[in-house]
């Protein structure tokens, strides 16, 4: 939307974190805001907080037939939906082996089936516009193998494929792509993390503020950004570990122990 004009916004996971420092961002600019989220009583806080411009609406990302509601509900108050935010996602941590395949199953179907769907639902409707703008909030995580959360990067690898697929598939239509990588968040999810040994390996970098990465993803909305990294000076290094995985595994053993330092500093005592 090139930031010029007044756009409606659905973003999902926005009752907190990143999601909600967006939403916030976007409603002071004078954008309409949808809140969608799982929690309804969150979101609507939210939403009261923000002004009459923005709209809570609880949404479960798996569900294909919630997406139908949250679409018709936006349009419906708005009149239109220009930008659809993906940033809904969990995280189960724990090593592979103590982590239950209905666990694991939950990450994949929140983060990646659950983008998966809201794209497709959004999608349609985009095309029969003439225009709008798929976001994805991903991870570095997607282009690294991440011990003690296994199948939150896999999910995210799954979602950087997807959403670049749709995009080259989607490269003659109207409709603009967007996807950013955030580096460690201080959310609830990080503090989830950093009560698990496992993931230690999280805290090996400095963490960001949910409002820096909202400032981020705006950024890159505005500029209509194909991909975007955080750290952008660190990607390469990260990238190039996720390619050689040997590299990692040679240094690995060290930069866990230096997460795992800053890890227990952020423990209650």
């Amino acid at each position: 939307m090139g930031g010029s004009a007044t756009a409606t916004y659905l973003i999902t996971g926005a009752a907190s974190g990143i999601g909600a420092a967006t939403a916030e961002l976007l409603a002071g600019r004078g954008d309409r805001v949808v809140i969608a989220d799982i929690n309804t009583r969150a979101a609507e806080e939210l939403a009261s907080r923000l002004g009459p411009d923005t709209l809570a609406l609880e949404l479960d990302v798996t569900s294909q037939s919630g997406w139908e509601v949250v679409l018709d509900e936006t349009v419906a108050r708005f009149d239109t939906l220009d930008v659809l935010v993906n940033n809904a996602g969990i995280v189960e941590t724990g090593f592979a082996r103590d982590v239950s395949v209905e666990r694991h199953q939950r990450t994949i179907s929140t983060n990646f089936m659950g983008p998966l769907t809201g794209t497709l639902a959004a999608l349609r409707r985009f095309r029969a516009q003439g225009h709008g703008h798929i976001v994805t909030v991903c991870s570095m995580t997607a282009f690294l193998p991440f011990p003690g959360l296994a199948s939150y990067a896999a999910s995210k690898h799954a979602l950087r494929s997807f959403h670049h697929a749709v995009a080259i598939e989607e490269r003659h239509s109207e409709i603009d792509f967007t996807i950013v990588h955030p580096t460690a968040t201080e959310t609830p999810m990080l503090e989830q993390e950093a009560l698990d040994d496992s993931s230690a390996f999280a805290f090996v970098t400095t963490s960001v503020s949910a409002v820096f990465v909202a400032e981020t993803i705006v950024t890159a909305i505005d500029a209509r950004s194909g991909e975007v990294f955080m750290p952008p000076d660190g990607a390469d290094d990260i990238i190039e570990l996720g390619i050689h995985p040997d590299k990692l595994l040679a240094i690995f053993d060290r930069a866990e122990e230096f997460g795992r330092k800053t890890q227990r500093q952020r423990r209650p005592s």
